[in-house]
Order: structure tokens, then C-alpha cells, then sequence
């Protein structure tokens, strides 16, 4: 297993070009100097290198036109910072342009191999692949239950990224108590793990940790080699007990026009 650093010095090379280089129907990528600006889906996105390579006045006025576009178009825009970035006064002009941070989580990778175990059943639970929009309708529904904000929206996400993401929900007596998502990030080693919330009377029972297993195997079929999680501080622990690695912080940090 490589150790950390080997792993942040990947994602940085792999992954962060990965948010961008194939991009699903309806979605405009463009480039501005450093960053990459994507729009077309429920919000706009702003991938960046690990250094800018620029700072003072020069960086606030590229902050300014990422906000500007977004907000010419009436939409909302995330810029997806990590602990580790450069220049480190970046947060603090994000702030000063009116982005807002989202909670901050932990990116862990870990090694598809290792991961890939064959789940213990659970009782009551089927978990199974899904790919259909009734699906994806259900889902959408279950996590605006768990976060108790309106997540319609994930349906039609999920629907347009179908070409690359692999969906599987946790099912009981017909309903869906929990659902995650394999992302695989053409021409790297990678895959990201999205998703997994669950409903709060179906938690600890291990469902977490099945559909992280689940995953890990559908990953190996797929010749992918590292599994990477934006984890939150609930997830982390169970994610570092199976074996995953930490090797920084991540933040969003949100213009909206509202």
C-alpha cells in the first residue's frame, strides 16, 4: 500500500483533471487561466490544481469572474478546495468574494484489492445494482429524507452520469434505506465512492460497510486501483477501520445568487 503522500501526490495528478476531462451530456467545460469552470448541472463546479500559481490581485480578479459567470447565469457555484492548496490566503479571498464554506470532509483512498470483500448479510437488507430513473427517483427521495432538504434534484444527476457511475441501493421491505455510487474516472487508477447515507433506523447495522464492499469489488472487476471517498466525520472512522487512508481536507466553498 502506497503510503500517504504517494496517494496525495496521485489524486492530485489523476483525480483532479478527472473532474472535468469527460464530462457528461449538456455540460460546458471551459478554461480560465488555472481553473477549470463547469456548467450545465444543479450548480456549477470549479476544479483547480493543487497551486494556482498566482496570488494578490491577479487571484482576486479570477475569483471575480468564476463568480461573475455563475452569477450572469442566475446559478449557484462550488469551488472544491483541499487542505493542501496554494496560495494559502485562498480561502480567506473566496470569503471576501462572497463564497461560503460547506462543511469540510476528509479525502481517504484506499486500495480496490483490499477492499474487496465479500459482505456479511444483513438482516432484513437486500443490496442490489440499480440504473433505471424510478430508481434514482427513489433515492433522491430518501436522501432529502436523511439531510431534510429538497434532494430532487440527485435523480436527474444521477440519470445524466449514468455512463460512468454504478448506483447500488440498500433495500428493505421494498424501500430504499441507503444507496452509494462508484464513479470511475476514465484514464486514471481511479473510482470515487459517493453517496451512502442511510436512514437514521436503519444505521449500525453494517449497511455502510457493505456498500463500500460491494463497490470494492465492482472496482477490481474494472481493473481500478484506488478507491477515493470524500468523508464526512461520521464515515471517516469506519472508513480508516477497513483501510483507508487520509491524506487531506477538503472544502467546498459556495456562491449562491440568493
Amino acid at each position: 500500500m502506497p503510503d500517504a503522500a504517494e496517494l496525495l501526490a496521485a489524486y492530485d495528478t489523476q483525480m483532479r483533471p478527472a473532474e472535468y476531462a469527460t464530462p457528461e451530456a449538456g455540460i460546458t467545460v471551459e478554461r480560465d487561466g488555472p481553473v477549470v469552470r463547469m456548467s450545465g448541472r444543479y450548480r456549477g463546479f470549479i476544479s483547480s490544481p493543487r497551486d494556482l500559481g498566482i496570488d494578490g490581485d491577479e487571484l482576486d480578479a479570477l475569483i471575480a469572474r468564476q463568480r461573475d459567470f455563475f452569477a450572469a447565469r442566475g446559478e449557484a457555484v462550488e469551488w472544491k478546495t483541499c487542505g493542501h492548496d496554494r496560495p494559502l490566503g485562498l480561502t480567506d479571498r473566496l470569503r471576501a468574494a462572497g463564497f461560503v464554506p460547506e462543511d469540510q470532509e476528509t479525502i481517504v483512498i484506499g486500495t480496490a484489492a483490499a477492499l474487496a470483500v465479500e459482505p456479511p448479510p444483513i438482516d432484513g437488507v437486500t443490496i442490489r445494482q440499480v440504473n433505471t430513473d424510478a430508481d434514482y427517483e427513489r433515492i433522491a427521495a430518501m436522501e432529502s429524507a436523511v439531510w431534510g432538504l429538497d434532494l430532487s434534484w440527485m435523480a436527474a444527476d444521477l440519470a445524466s452520469r449514468r455512463s460512468y457511475t454504478t448506483v447500488f441501493v440498500a433495500e428493505a421491505d421494498g424501500e430504499v434505506v441507503s444507496a452509494a455510487w462508484l464513479a470511475a474516472k476514465f484514464g486514471t487508477e481511479f473510482a470515487g465512492l459517493w453517496g451512502g447515507s442511510t436512514l437514521a433506523a436503519w444505521r449500525g447495522r453494517g449497511i455502510y460497510r457493505a456498500l463500500v464492499a460491494h463497490r470494492a469489488l465492482l472496482a477490481v472487476d474494472l481493473g481500478i486501483r484506488y478507491l477515493q471517498v470524500d468523508a464526512s466525520d461520521d464515515s471517516r472512522p469506519i472508513l480508516e477501520r477497513l483501510g483507508f487512508t487520509p491524506v487531506t481536507t477538503t472544502t467546498p466553498y459556495v456562491w449562491s445568487p440568493n
